[in-house]
């Protein structure tokens, strides 16, 4: 598979050049270490090209109802075994799922209610009672299991999309509460949130992303729902259709189309700005053989979600104490959801594992935006459904708000050692205590900790990096992993 050009081993002789040139330097007892931007794109967990990717860290499971439960005598038990079996060696994979369950596939023969309830009946006493009982043991397995990334209500209708039939205001309101008491801890969507559900704060999956016909009635619904802040707190995603209506305009014919070809690629990222998106399914499947392909893909996957940027590091020994400070900038077009750990380490400088490690008490990854109300579309009279398009005509488009750099400082006891090591950064998968999420920086060590530094605990003194300190590449790094308890 042919690489982006600019693709090479970080410790080469034109690196470490540029290294030496952006050398730390260092004032009084304080280092001021500036790394160097990553120009590639990230394989990081909870965002990007869900399914059939090289870039994946996301599964989109769909489930049968009857899969899970096919009579209420079936058990709990029944439910781990099924996710079990379709998550097998995720936490190996370092790979995360989104569970829909469904109850209707597309034909009349594709339903798949449990023997004891009547297919398609759903607002029956019969169902209302079901339907609690089963998100509450959906709530019970996957609350709490790492494997989970977000969790789609899916349920009602065709696919699990919520239409053909949609629900009544009253299942939507049960399904919406019952959802959010059973998962307090993982991110819910729903396909229509201005519309339907609302009695919780839901996220978006829109099954037609950027869609020409579905730009203004679905793609500015979910912006107006943004402009109030949705996005800060639910998770916008979804899928990118070829198979219906005025697909080939936008967004392409096929998902080889869509990042291959220079506009219809810049129409989806300037709608995953727009909206910003976290994940997309369907356009994972470009064929990577085809010339642009994978550069085409690499941009995609650079837009979505959140993409961390090391601008500055400082700190410096009193004593003690280790002080110490980072200015962090998300430069992608989501924030990343849950309070993940972020950590500072000593490595020993031969094997590059920690001998002393601590988490920061005062950092909320939540609360490291991108910025914020891209350039919204050319909104234009259409003679097709809905009777107005909307599409991107230039590259000119930008954040309003830009991200800010946030900093991040706290103090921290050293231990009682001798020596001299390699101070590291690293945000960790709270399922392991491990490494998880890769900054868009180059100073990366295989195992995911970024050096910023050498603290020597013998004078206790701070010191840059040397020069010529080698690097490796994070895209070629597949360690990462996370632990199932």
């Amino acid at each position: 598979m042919k690489r982006l050009s600019y693709r090479r081993p970080i410790n080469s002789i034109a690196t470490c050049f540029l290294l030496a040139f952006m050398a730390p330097t260092l004032l009084a007892q304080e280092v001021v270490y500036r790394p160097v931007a990553y120009p590639g794109a990230l394989r990081n967990p909870l965002k990007g090209f869900t399914s059939g990717s090289e870039w994946q860290t996301l599964q989109h499971t769909y489930i049968r109802w009857n899969e899970l439960e096919n009579h209420e005598s079936d058990g709990i038990d029944r439910i781990m075994a099924v996710s079990n079996r379709k998550w097998e060696d995720f936490e190996k994979k370092n790979i995360k799922a989104i569970p829909r369950v469904y109850l209707h596939w597309e034909k009349e023969d594709q339903k798949f209610w449990p023997s004891d309830m009547t297919a398609g009946e759903y607002t029956s006493p019969q169902f209302e009672r079901r339907l609690r009982r089963l998100i509450k043991r959906l709530g019970q397995c996957w609350n709490n299991d790492p494997r989970v990334a977000f969790v789609e209500l899916g349920i009602f209708g065709k696919w699990g999309e919520q239409h053909s039939p949609s629900p009544t205001p009253r299942m939507q309101r049960i399904a919406a509460d019952a959802f959010q008491k059973a998962f307090p801890d993982k991110l819910v969507s729903v396909r229509h949130p201005w519309s339907e559900f609302q009695s919780q704060p839901f996220g978006a999956y829109w099954d037609s992303w950027a869609h020409i016909q579905q730009m203004w009635p679905h793609g500015n619904e979910i912006a107006k729902l943004n402009q109030n802040g949705r996005w800060k707190h639910a998770y916008i995603g979804g899928e990118v259709a070829y198979n219906w209506g005025d697909y080939e305009n936008q967004p392409g014919s096929s998902p080889t189309d869509s990042v291959v070809d220079p506009i219809h690629r810049n129409h989806v990222i300037n709608s995953i700005r727009w909206l910003h998106c976290t994940q997309l399914k369907w356009i994972a499947k470009y064929a990577p053989d085809i010339p642009g392909a994978n550069a085409g893909a690499e941009e995609v996957q650079k837009a979505l979600g959140y993409r961390f940027v090391i601008d500055e590091a400082r700190f410096s020994v009193t004593s003690n104490q280790l002080d110490f400070s980072v200015k962090v900038r998300n430069d992608g077009s989501a924030p990343f959801y849950y309070a993940w750990p972020l950590e500072v380490s000593l490595l020993d400088p031969d094997t590059k594992k920690p001998v002393w490690k601590q988490v920061f008490t005062n950092v909320d990854l939540r609360s490291w935006l991108p910025g914020d109300q891209w350039t919204a579309p050319t909104w234009m009279p259409s003679d097709d459904w809905p009777g107005i398009a909307g599409t991107w005509e230039s590259k000119a488009s930008r954040w309003k708000i830009q991200p800010k750099k946030v900093p991040v400082t706290q103090t921290f006891s050293l231990p009682a050692m001798e020596g001299s090591y390699t101070l590291a950064i690293a945000i960790l998968d709270p399922a392991n205590g491990e490494p998880a999420v890769r900054f868009a920086n180059t100073n990366y060590w295989v195992g995911g900790r970024y050096p910023l530094g050498t603290i020597d605990l013998d004078d206790r003194k701070a010191k840059p990096l040397a020069s010529n300190t080698p690097f490796d590449d994070p895209h070629d790094d597949h360690s990462l992993h996370y632990a199932q308890p």
